[in-house]
Parts: C-alpha cells; sequence; structure tokens
C-alpha cells in the first residue's frame, strides 16, 4: 500500500496526485475503464492528457518512463492501461489543444 493509498483516495486520485511532481500546465486523467470488459466503478484503465515545462528537450519515450517511474505502484497493480498523451507547452499551444479520442477497445465495449 502506498501512503496516498492510506488516505482512502481512488486510483484515479493518487495518479493525479502523483502527476503533480511534473509540475504540470494542464492535467486531465480520466477513467476509460467504462470503455472496456471490466465490473462498474473499475478504475483499471485511464487516460492521461499532460502538459508541462519538465518535458521540454525530452523525446516521448523519456516522457512516458517518467509517467511510469511515477505510477509504478499503480501499473504494478490496479492499473492494466494508461494511454499517455504528454505535450511541452509550446507543442500544446500547437496543437491548439486539439487530442484525439482515445480507440475503442479490441476487447469489446462494456454497456
Amino acid at each position: 500500500m502506498t501512503q496516498l493509498e492510506g488516505v482512502n483516495m481512488s486510483i484515479q486520485q493518487q495518479i493525479e496526485q502523483k502527476l503533480q511532481a511534473l509540475a504540470p500546465a494542464w492535467l486531465q486523467v480520466e477513467n476509460e475503464s467504462h470503455m472496456h470488459h471490466v465490473p462498474p466503478n473499475s478504475e483499471t484503465h485511464f487516460r492521461v492528457v499532460m502538459v508541462s515545462s519538465a518535458f521540454d528537450g525530452q523525446k516521448l519515450i523519456d516522457r512516458q518512463r517518467a509517467i511510469h517511474s511515477l505510477l509504478k505502484d499503480e501499473l504494478a497493480s490496479s492499473v492494466h492501461a494508461l494511454g499517455l498523451r504528454l505535450f511541452t507547452p509550446e507543442e500544446w499551444q500547437t496543437r491548439q489543444h486539439d487530442i484525439p479520442p482515445t480507440p475503442n477497445c479490441r476487447g469489446g465495449h462494456h454497456s
């Protein structure tokens, strides 16, 4: 159990809290578990959209490694899938805040 789990935070809240270490200018954490074959109210599939100057000069793989390092406990236990969209402030401005939607689950949609 992590220190954050001890205060009864949801997995989503834990992710949001831990990602604050990268001082995001924009952070959106979405629980997309309802789009997958999981029980109702699951917290297993997440999408993170993050803008941080901490990513300046980093390759995408290095940005992803930084996130995975921060979320290693969640990824080792409850989180099954983590979609990452990671941008520098300049990249975010260039994209005009346009983020493609998450693709459909290959295992089918859970209604």
